[in-house]
């Protein structure tokens, strides 16, 4: 991945955000989900700054950012859609409402729609086993989704209202 040069702007406000939790190594993951909240997501150079920031080696915050995969190093789109394969989703059908969500939106896992609008990711598990096979659009839980189901969620939140769908 190329690198790219963070603003001072960005790089103040990182600082800022280490500042909130005092600076202390033990705030990492706080401080990683609040900088990924303001940026979208967690490049390399920016675990860098909240490595200085909070005086602790960048081996480990990129390990933190690697380990839990709420964290992204990737950009994401405006409704980063997650779609979970822990064995309960996949068992009952988790595979193909991945594939159709694939389809619909034209890219792969990892990717970003042309627009901004969409990226795709699978997580581990959500811990909502119960009403697998699980889908997030952001922080929105949708439970027990079936393929056919994928338009309709695509469709609310490209009409940018998003509230509307079943949800969990």
């Amino acid at each position: 991945m190329p690198k790219i040069k963070l603003a001072e702007n960005t790089i103040q406000l990182i600082l800022d955000i280490c500042s909130e939790f005092e600076n202390k190594e033990g705030e990492l993951i706080n401080v990683l989900h609040t900088t990924q909240s303001k940026l979208g997501y967690l490049p390399a150079e920016v675990q860098e700054v909240i490595s200085k920031g909070l005086n602790c080696s960048v081996a480990k915050v990129y390990g933190v950012v690697t380990f839990y995969s709420f964290f992204t190093m990737i950009p994401q789109g405006e409704f980063p859609i997650s779609v979970c394969m822990g064995t309960a989703c996949y068992v009952r059908g988790a595979e193909q409402v991945l594939a159709e969500f694939k389809r619909q939106l034209k890219v792969e896992v990892g990717e970003s729609t042309e627009d901004g609008k969409f990226s795709i990711n699978c997580l581990r598990c959500v811990g909502a086993c119960g009403l697998a096979p699980v889908v997030t659009v952001g922080e929105k839980v949708f439970g027990r989704v079936a393929p056919t189901e994928v338009k309709k969620i695509i469709a609310e939140y490209r009409e940018g209202c998003g509230n509307d769908v079943k949800s969990a």
